[in-house]
């Protein structure tokens, strides 16, 4: 059992580096310019609890890049992260209208 968390939480290191450099990446290529908070929301904690434990989220982002390099882990990251991202991204703006409509 300790084994395998040690295991989870050296994956979850590298994982969440990897999803640092994902979250940071394209951000800028999407918007052109740095944005710490979005790129905040996309690597949080509360974010990635969405999906999962978040240290295990981070474990097999770290494993994809483990077995497959820096493409297989991005890719992993775009099926499982990018959606549910973009979803919660259209929702909050949604909000923020509202209030600055009223």
């Amino acid at each position: 059992m300790k084994r395998n968390r040690e295991r989870i939480l050296r994956q979850a290191w590298i994982g969440d580096a990897v999803l640092c450099v994902y979250a940071r990446s394209k951000i800028l290529r999407e918007g052109g310019a740095v944005d710490d908070a979005r790129a905040e929301r996309m690597t949080s904690n509360r974010f990635l609890a969405a999906l999962g434990e978040p240290s295990e989220v981070e474990a097999a982002i770290g494993a994809a890049f483990e077995t497959g390099g820096l493409e297989a882990a991005f890719a992993w990251i775009e099926a499982r992260i990018v959606p549910l991202f973009e979803r919660q991204e259209a929702n909050r703006a949604r909000r923020f209208r509202v209030i600055i409509d009223q």
